[in-house]
């Protein structure tokens, strides 16, 4: 009773931050190789943590060592994620209830963004079948327009006959990306930055790579539609997501728009 008379209302509110940071830290890693560094790293600050309460000096001193010189090392392997950090609370807009606060979720809101999965699923789903090769990028919270302007700049809403006719083989727009905003194609033949991570399997050209580079420096989702196979590839986060069937995939890219 007297360790709860001792804590105050700040003390909870700093608890419930650190839990909340920690919980964004781990979904910005999830699914990348970054993961384990991410566990590795909670694991050791716990062991600190421990050593310095059981007053084991020794230890204690070197773990802290480690975790002080390891700061640096931190921002050089967690460069690509502390980039996402930064692009994410640099286009947090309190008016639209977007950015960073959206992403921490304390208040899981059922609004989807107003945009027609179907109609872009069943597009590529077309186009895969005939290998037209496409690139689309769905915007969420960050602002596309560094990129935008390396195209030509549309304003039509989004509807299968027109996606399939941009990426036409013949049409003078299929080269590059498509941009859609809200449910609307805002630019085609965008120009992305390609990534330049070497893991990524050499059956993957161009507009994968694009797609990657893309998703690495905004949160913005992105598919493509192979020209050598026809397959559909989704890609979050710099990093591929496996799915198994159109109608998976049609969740989650439902979910990632909530």
């Amino acid at each position: 009773m007297e360790i709860l008379d001792t804590i105050r209302i700040l003390d909870v509110i700093d608890i419930l931050l650190v839990a909340a940071l920690l919980y964004y830290a781990y979904k910005l890693v999830k699914g990348t190789v970054a993961i384990n560094i991410f566990i590795g790293i909670v694991v050791v600050y716990l062991i600190w943590q421990l050593t310095e309460l059981l007053k084991m000096e020794m230890l204690s001193t070197i773990l802290g060592q480690f975790i002080g010189v390891g700061m640096f090392a931190l921002i050089v392997v967690f460069q690509q994620e502390i980039r996402k950090f930064l692009l994410m609370v640099g286009s947090t807009n309190l008016t639209r209830g977007g950015g960073v606060f959206k992403n921490f979720q304390f208040s899981k809101s059922d609004k989807v963004l107003e945009i027609d999965v179907n109609a872009i699923l069943e597009a590529c789903v077309n186009m895969g079948k005939t290998h037209t090769g496409a690139l689309i990028v769905i915007r969420r919270t960050t602002s596309l327009e560094f990129v935008k302007a390396s195209g030509d700049v549309m304003g039509i809403a989004v509807n299968r006959p027109i996606i399939e006719s941009v990426f036409y083989k013949n049409s003078t727009l299929h080269d590059g990306a498509m941009i859609i905003e809200d449910n609307m194609i805002t630019a085609t033949r965008v120009i992305l930055p390609v990534t330049q991570e070497r893991k990524i399997p050499l059956r993957f050209g161009l507009r994968h790579r694009a797609a990657v580079g893309i998703t690495e420096k905004t949160d913005a989702l992105a598919l493509v539609v192979s020209e050598e196979s026809g397959d559909i590839s989704y890609v979050k986060n710099g990093a591929f997501v496996l799915y198994k069937t159109i109608d998976e995939l049609r969740e989650l890219i439902t979910e990632d728009l909530s």
